[in-house]
């Protein structure tokens, strides 16, 4: 006869309350960012705004890719910034740096168990992000799925694919695709880190360091003939709203959560002249 193990009574209760509470948080916390992120100021709108009016741009005027790529190919040399030692150096330094980053977040992550937690949550987050926006979003989703050649697949700059515009699913690319950049977004996430984990008195310094190195790395593959123009500049943008969206979720929700029920609290609170009578 098979045993059948079984949590004990008070075990099981114990899973469920604190299965509950997690729904009625996450459910909560899903109510205030529906609330908030209909205000105009919110970064999360304004996200969404610049990725549908750059993807107008480039959808309205693809020739602005082809125009822009040309400008760095050579009808002889053709993309010959991928070959510079320089180039090629800054493009492997990102692997070093993003590595690194990682590591720094992991520990900040660990290390808020038992030190300050708010430090924790914007590490938890970025390591989140980076997760969600550029290994699912980027490049588990467009980069398998629009099937855009890259400029030096294409005939004209010597390849043999078909030029295809911003947002249009094709089959000129079967896997690794141009759209988006997958660096693009790596970079981007580079400058989110900046932004959130740096100490107020180093941001004037270290911010634009950070989004010049980012920038750098981001255009370094339309040097290379390795994407677009609209490849890097939306993967920006859509790495960006992701974040913003995952932001408000991970750390504007649960501030307004406890700030709501503080404040349910303290309305629950017999006033003191009132308890006096």
């Amino acid at each position: 006869m098979t045993d059948v193990q079984t949590l004990p009574a008070g075990a099981s209760g114990a899973w469920a309350a604190g299965l509950r509470r997690g729904l009625r948080r996450g459910a909560q916390r899903l109510h205030l960012s529906l609330a908030a992120g209909v205000e105009a100021a919110s970064p999360v709108p304004i996200a969404l705004a610049a990725t549908l009016l750059l993807s107008a741009y480039f959808v309205l005027l693809p020739g602005v890719d082809l125009a822009v790529s040309a400008l760095v190919y050579d009808p002889v040399a053709g993309f010959a910034a991928a070959s510079d030692p320089a180039l090629k150096a800054l493009r492997k330094s990102s692997s070093w740096v993003m590595g690194l980053t990682l590591l720094a977040l992991i520990v900040i992550a660990i290390r808020g168990w038992w030190t300050g937690w708010r430090e924790a949550r914007r590490a938890l987050f970025l390591i989140c992000g980076l997760a969600l926006a550029s290994g699912v979003v980027v490049n588990g989703l467009f980069k398998s799925l629009w099937g855009r050649a890259r400029p030096v697949q294409i005939e004209t700059f010597g390849g043999e694919a078909q030029f295809t515009g911003a947002w249009t699913v094709t089959d000129q690319c079967l896997s690794n695709c141009s759209f988006v950049s997958g660096e693009a977004s790596s970079a981007a996430w580079l400058a989110a880190v900046a932004v959130v984990m740096t100490p107020q008195t180093w941001r004037a310094t270290v911010i634009p360091i950070a989004f010049a190195y980012a920038a750098a790395l981001s255009l370094n593959r339309l040097l290379f003939g390795g994407h677009f123009l609209s490849d890097i500049v939306l993967s920006w943008a859509i790495t960006a709203l992701v974040l913003c969206l995952l932001h408000r979720l991970m750390l504007h929700c649960p501030v307004a959560a406890r700030r709501s029920r503080r404040l349910r609290r303290l309305n629950r609170r017999p006033s003191p002249v009132a308890a006096a009578i």
